[in-house]
């Protein structure tokens, strides 16, 4: 780092490839539970597949992270999908292909993939 400029449009090339945007309220946000029960049930490959297929596909309104327990250990890996001025959903038993397709379908077309969902899921 030679100066501030530098150091700037470092951060902002960063804050471009981890996801982070300067108004949140108009992003879809996508959230995957990473406490033990979730890594341990797959959690990590399957938040590296969503942070990859977002990238790949240039989507700019989409922010992945990763929380703590989300609190329903038995479903893990578990996302949760949150887009402004809608129901929140969320996504059980996911795996790295589960995630191709909710970012292709949800993310991408709007059309939430109800198989995998809790209410699908619990019955």
């Amino acid at each position: 780092m030679k100066s501030l400029a530098e150091l700037q449009a470092l951060r902002d090339k960063m804050k471009d490839q981890m996801g982070i945007r300067g108004d949140d309220s108009k992003n879809i946000r996508v959230v995957v539970g990473m406490a033990t029960c979730g890594i341990a049930a797959g959690a990590r490959p399957v938040l590296h597949a969503f942070t990859e297929e977002v990238a790949k596909r240039g989507l700019k309104d989409v922010t992945v992270a990763q929380t703590g327990c989300i609190g329903i250990c038995q479903y893990e890996p578990v996302v949760e999908v949150m887009e402004p001025g809608k129901e929140k959903v969320t996504y059980v038993k996911m795996t790295p292909e589960k995630a191709v397709k909710v970012v292709n379908d949800h993310l991408v077309n709007g059309n939430v993939v109800t198989e995998y969902t809790i209410g699908a899921v619990a019955k």
